[in-house]
């Protein structure tokens, strides 16, 4: 892959996690997204999701909150030797999400695996050298 296409594949991976990461900040935020969630189980014919407790509510915070932080931190360094460590994220986000998914957790889960392995194997490919312009 080019520097220039691993550049813009590392920011655009930054503003996904910013856009899908920022409503599990809050204890407000995450309930507004976990009905809406609740809205897409009902309208394609899937159980509710269950009722968040203090636990769920605690530790979906803390993802949201390190995630968007450290999308932020992507974003604000322009950094893409960040890729390398977002890119072992990835994986081991997708092999947890995969773990849920297979004990019973929404199938609607998929879509996000698919997104995360999708940047997971781009962002561990090997970047190619730029290359030099000689003077002549």
């Amino acid at each position: 892959m080019s520097p220039t296409n691993f550049h813009r594949l590392y920011r655009v991976s930054a503003w996904y996690d910013l856009l899908i990461t920022w409503p599990y900040m809050t204890p407000l935020t995450l309930g507004l997204f976990w009905s809406g969630m609740n809205g897409a189980h009902a309208a394609t014919g899937l159980p509710p999701l269950p009722d968040l407790n203090a636990y769920a509510v605690l530790f979906a915070n803390f993802f949201g909150s390190v995630v968007t932080i450290w999308s932020i931190v992507r974003l604000r360094l322009n950094d893409p030797q960040l890729a390398r460590y977002d890119a072992v994220g990835r994986w081991l986000f997708s092999a947890w999400m995969l773990n849920a998914v297979l004990n019973g957790a929404s199938p609607l889960i998929w879509g996000f695996i698919i997104i995360e392995l999708t940047f997971a194997v781009l962002q561990s490919l090997p970047v190619r050298e730029p290359t030099q312009v000689h003077a002549t």
